[in-house]
């Protein structure tokens, strides 16, 4: 490898990351390219790749003929092909916790703008409406929120809610008793923590045993007036069950930052649903400093 490494990078990243290895890296963001499929082509030119959510698949890293290294900017793994990439000696890592904060906030702002019906009342007013009864929402002091996986995300997202009044139930069958706060409340059936709480947020990893682990059974019994917060992977809620039960009422609403596919077709029937908040993936790349 040459003494300079080219670095591939996210299209959207803090400055200072690359300033940060600029001594020794010439970083190039994918946003350079016409996309992020054309960078991926051009995987070979590179010693290493700094990635979000690009898919670097068995075929992508058959290309990258000079890739040492692999770094994930967030925790979960799912994007990447760590046995294709073992195959090939590339060391793969990742940062858990880097964006904790950024995403516990994000999960939380979805579930204050549905439960004081902010998209609707947006539209209300932009439409020259003032009926401030229809919009007064429900706060969320006294109400139980769930977490399904308790990793750095979901840890920051409880003392989040704590911090304005919340209970907090938690399901993660991988994280040892004596690493639960005393004042979040573990749950060891996966079906009661929704049937438990208000609100449910996603803080699990994809894998083959959370695909699709919140179906038709998880959303009834989270009822009529809970709400579905997911900021992990979009596969991990079945979506089709996801839109029936808020078809039927059977749930009361959803924020979601993640979808099964990426972006999602422009006639998702998601869309046009006032108790559907939806953001672009965005819940881990706020700034952290205002621009100088």
């Amino acid at each position: 490898m040459a003494e300079t490494w080219d670095v591939l990078v996210p299209e959207q990243i803090d400055p200072s990351g690359p300033e940060s290895i600029a001594d020794f890296a010439d970083c190039t963001g994918m946003d350079e390219y016409d996309s992020v499929d054309a960078a991926l082509d051009d995987i070979g030119s590179y010693d290493a790749v700094i990635v979000r959510v690009a898919e670097l698949d068995a075929a992508v890293i058959d290309r990258a003929d000079r890739l040492q290294g692999i770094a994930k900017h967030g925790a979960g793994l799912d994007n990447v092909d760590i046995e294709a990439a073992s195959e090939r000696g590339i060391v793969v890592c990742n940062t858990p916790g880097a964006n904790s904060r950024s995403v516990a906030e994000h999960a939380l702002s979805l579930l204050f703008a549905l439960r004081r019906n902010h998209r609707s009342a947006d539209r209300h007013v932009r439409g020259g409406g003032w009926d401030r009864g229809a919009y007064t929402g429900r706060e969320l002091t006294g109400n139980t929120l769930g977490l399904f996986g308790f990793g750095a995300i979901a840890r920051e997202t409880s003392d989040l809610a704590h911090g304005i009044g919340q209970e907090v139930l938690m399901y993660d069958p991988y994280v040892p008793d004596d690493d639960v706060p005393a004042r979040v409340e573990r749950v060891t059936d996966f079906g009661a923590l929704f049937a438990r709480s208000d609100a449910v947020s996603v803080h699990a990893p994809l894998t083959q045993e959370t695909r699709h682990a919140i179906s038709t059974d998880e959303l009834a019994a989270l009822g009529e007036r809970g709400v579905l917060i997911n900021t992990a992977r979009g596969p991990i809620v079945d979506e089709d069950a996801l839109l029936e039960a808020l078809e039927t009422d059977t749930l009361g609403a959803a924020g979601l930052d993640t979808f099964a596919e990426e972006p999602p077709a422009e006639d998702h029937p998601l869309f046009d649903r006032d108790d559907v908040v939806l953001t672009p993936t965005s819940a881990a790349s706020p700034r952290k400093r205002w621009p100088e």
